[in-house]
């Protein structure tokens, strides 16, 4: 799994990310509000760590909220030394999906995420993802706007499915590659952006917002809002 921890207190993140790493998943670690939003919207995890209190001017409730908003379902476990009942019940109605207060031992922290990660898995995959007003069936390969059905070649359909289930997030020319088009090679090619151009045409063109963005100098991404 690859496991974003937002935690400003060194020892904390530095147990944290060793303990990670030792059970085998990938991290990532910011100290601040802003920065773990931040990576949180534009890189993809399987599940986050997230203190309560955080500097920078936007705590664990406001970077959380922000992201259920942007509809990033990643899975959160709340790290906090608030362990009020109400501040546990605050963690969860926000849209954590645990709760673990400090102190802690972190074989129960990784049982926790792990758990958390399967319950979500548990669930079931996606078979229909809206966004907006931009619908895709997984399993008929039928896209709709605004009720209107559009047709799309295989690749294309691949490239959107991409898109909208990184809603909200930067989504890199690498990260395309690898996940579009399986495979390596230069993220300088334009293959990229000629399909990105060609499915503008059908998903954009025909209506008045415009959902698929250009990041400067950072790749594309599908608005969700």
């Amino acid at each position: 799994m690859r496991i974003l921890v937002v935690e400003d207190d060194s020892d904390v993140a530095g147990l944290l990310l060793n303990g990670l790493r030792e059970a085998g998943h990938e991290t990532a670690q910011a100290g601040n509000g802003p920065d773990g939003l931040a990576l949180a919207t534009n890189e993809p995890f399987d599940a986050i760590i997230l203190d309560r209190m955080l500097p920078g001017g936007l705590d664990g409730l406001g970077v959380l909220e922000t992201l259920r908003a942007q509809h990033n379902q990643t899975p959160v476990l709340f790290l906090s030394a608030m362990v009020g009942v109400d501040d546990r019940v605050r963690g969860l109605q926000a849209g954590g999906d645990d709760y673990l207060t400090k102190p802690f031992a972190f074989s129960e922290l990784l049982a926790r995420v792990e758990a958390m990660v399967r319950r979500g898995r548990a669930a079931g995959p996606k078979t229909r993802l809206l966004v907006i007003d931009l619908e895709l069936d997984l399993l008929t390969r039928m896209v709709r706007r605004r009720g209107r059905k559009i047709d799309l070649q295989p690749r294309e359909f691949r490239l959107l499915e991409f898109l909208m289930r990184h809603a909200g997030q930067v989504v890199t020319r690498t990260m395309l590659l690898e996940n579009v088009w399986d495979y390596h090679f230069d993220p300088q090619t334009n293959v990229i952006d000629v399909h990105v151009s060609r499915l503008r045409q059908k998903i954009d063109k025909p209506f008045d917002l415009a959902m698929i963005q250009t990041v400067r100098s950072a790749g594309y991404m599908l608005r969700s809002n």
